[in-house]
C-alpha cells in the first residue's frame, strides 16, 4: 500500500497516529500536505463523520484514506458533548481545547464523583486504494477529573482519568495512553487488518 492520507492537519493528532501504526512502516501524511479539501461532518455519528471524512479526502487526492471521528460522552450531560466534543464550547482557533475543557468542568461542577462516569470513543475509517470502505470502532471508559491533570496530549486529555487508573490522559506516557485510549483500541483492530491483507498478499 502506498502512503496513506490521514484526514487531519492537527498535528498532534498525525503524531499520534504515526506513533500507534509505527509497526507497521506506513507513510502517513496530513492533509497538511494537499490543496484544501472541503470536508463536511454532519454525520449522526462518529461513524458516519469518520466516513465522510475519509471518503472526501480519497476522492481529492485518489490515494488511500484514513480518518477518525472521536470524542467524549460523559454519563452526567447524557452523552453530550458526544460528536460536538471539538465544537463544545463554541470556541474556534488556539483556544478551543482550553475552552472545551472550562465549559465540561464548569457543567460538571456540581456532580459528585460517582456520577462523573465517561467514556472516548473513536470511529477509524480507512478507504483502500480500491475504494474498499472498513470502519474500526474503539471505546475507552472512565470518569472526569475536577480540574485539569497533567501536561501531555490535547483536547480533553487532561481531565479524562481512564478507568482502572489514577492518572489522567495527560498524565500517562504516550505508550500506555495510547495502550489504553479510544484511538488506540480502534487503531490496534486497524492494525490486524492491515496484517491480515498482508498475509493473505504473501
Amino acid at each position: 500500500m502506498p502512503k496513506i492520507v490521514l484526514a487531519t492537519s492537527n498535528a498532534h493528532k498525525l503524531a499520534e497516529f504515526q506513533v500507534i501504526l509505527a509497526p507497521l512502516g506506513l507513510e502517513l501524511v496530513s492533509l497538511s500536505a494537499f490543496p484544501p479539501i472541503n470536508i463536511i461532518e454532519d454525520g449522526a455519528t462518529f461513524a458516519e463523520n469518520s466516513y465522510k471524512k475519509a471518503a472526501a479526502v480519497f476522492k481529492a487526492t485518489g490515494l488511500p484514506s484514513l480518518a477518525d471521528d472521536s470524542g467524549l460522552a460523559v454519563n452526567a450531560l447524557d452523552g453530550a458533548p458526544g460528536i460536538h466534543s471539538a465544537r463544545f464550547s463554541g470556541v474556534s482557533g488556539p483556544d478551543k481545547d482550553r475552552a472545551n475543557r472550562e465549559k465540561l468542568l464548569k457543567e460538571l461542577k456540581n456532580v459528585p464523583l460517582e456520577k462523573r462516569g465517561a467514556a472516548f470513543h473513536c470511529a477509524i475509517t480507512l478507504i483502500e486504494e480500491n475504494g474498499s470502505v472498513h470502519t474500526f470502532n474503539g471505546i475507552s471508559p472512565g470518569h472526569i477529573a475536577f480540574s485539569e491533570r497533567g501536561e501531555n496530549g490535547f483536547g480533553y486529555d487532561s481531565l479524562f482519568i481512564p478507568e482502572g487508573y489514577s492518572e489522567s490522559f495527560a498524565e500517562l506516557s504516550p505508550e500506555i495512553k495510547n495502550s489504553l485510549s479510544h484511538r488506540g483500541r480502534a487503531a490496534q483492530k486497524l492494525i490486524a487488518y492491515l496484517k491480515e491483507q498482508k498475509l493473505a498478499k504473501a
